[in-house]
């Protein structure tokens, strides 16, 4: 696709190419070491879980968990951080009720800390690519708002969460990955980083065109879809170099903070619901709420006040 759309809009040269081979490397070799560290470091991670859940209430150690992963996502990126979730939700012994509720809060937090650099996730690398900013670009323009929500996703588990021991919980397979698992997750993520900077270059013409002109807070409710879409692939869609701060300020918070509300629209949610074994419904049934509401918390703080 990607391919397809540089060439059909005659964005494809040289230039394109190279960035399109370039960009994926350094969230390529986060993945690959941050999966390689959590293999080798499983055992002693499920023991020290363990560990806290007992030297804690459950509900602050849940709280923390999701202000912890929300937080460093950004350096051992979204997707090793959804497959610690993971483990932590093997290692805690609660109902499935509670750990339906607990992942999705989790991955509300995993998807919006991720974007702050450009290792933590596709969406981040596409951006700074698309942009041609420094490191700390998205920390600068969006840190304000995503790491307040990253903590009230934290608070809201002590809230909304009720865990209750259970052994009818959420389980996946507790073998750790093997080190082929981890290679091909390290060659797709390049691959699909690849095919993203293609496909959004080739969408420039259209992004002048049709995009540029729009106020930023319709952007902010279109990209509502993201829930639906990978968000991803709607940042190379829709963000061009010639946006101002506060247009592309509206694209990112409506992407990440929809991102959450059903699996497809984030990497975390996909990751997480496939090895837990979630059913879009139940994810749908807590997390369009939370995502909605938040939407409109963010709506007022943003473009009301």
């Amino acid at each position: 696709m990607g391919v397809a759309a540089s060439l059909i809009s005659g964005m494809m040269d040289k230039h394109l190419i190279t960035k399109a081979l370039v960009d994926p490397i350094n969230i390529t070799i986060a993945v690959l070491l941050a999966g390689l560290i959590t293999k080798w470091a499983q055992s002693p991670l499920e023991k020290s879980i363990t560990a806290l859940n007992r030297l804690l209430t459950p509900r602050i150690f849940l709280a923390l968990t999701i202000i912890v992963l929300g937080l460093v996502s950004s350096i051992i990126t979204a997707i090793i951080a959804a497959i610690v979730l993971v483990i932590v939700i093997n290692v805690l012994p609660l109902d499935r009720k509670s750990e339906v509720r607990f992942t999705v809060l989790a991955c509300f937090a995993i998807g919006l800390g991720a974007a702050l650099t450009p290792i933590g996730e596709p969406l981040s690398t596409i951006t700074l690519s698309k942009l041609d900013k420094g490191f700390f670009y998205l920390i600068d323009l969006i840190g304000a708002e995503v790491i307040p929500a990253v903590v009230l996703f934290g608070i809201l588990s002590m809230f909304l969460v009720k865990p209750k021991e259970s052994s009818d919980g959420l389980k996946s397979e507790e073998r750790s990955e093997s080190y082929k698992e981890i290679i091909i997750r390290s060659v797709k993520i390049y691959l699909f980083v690849m095919g993203l900077t293609f496909l959004g270059h080739g969408f420039e013409p259209l992004i002048n065109e049709y995009i540029l002109g729009l106020h930023p807070t319709i952007l902010y409710w279109i990209n509502m879809i993201s829930a639906i879409l990978d968000n991803a692939t709607l940042a190379a869609a829709e963000i061009s170099p010639v946006m101002d701060g506060e247009t592309v300020r509206a694209i990112l918070l409506g992407l990440l903070i929809s991102g959450g509300m059903l699996i497809p629209g984030n990497i975390p949610n996909i990751i997480a619901a496939g090895k837990l074994k979630i059913t879009s419904k139940e994810w749908a049934r807590f997390g369009v709420p939370v995502g909605l509401i938040t939407m409109v918390i963010y709506f007022i703080v943003l473009f009301v006040f």
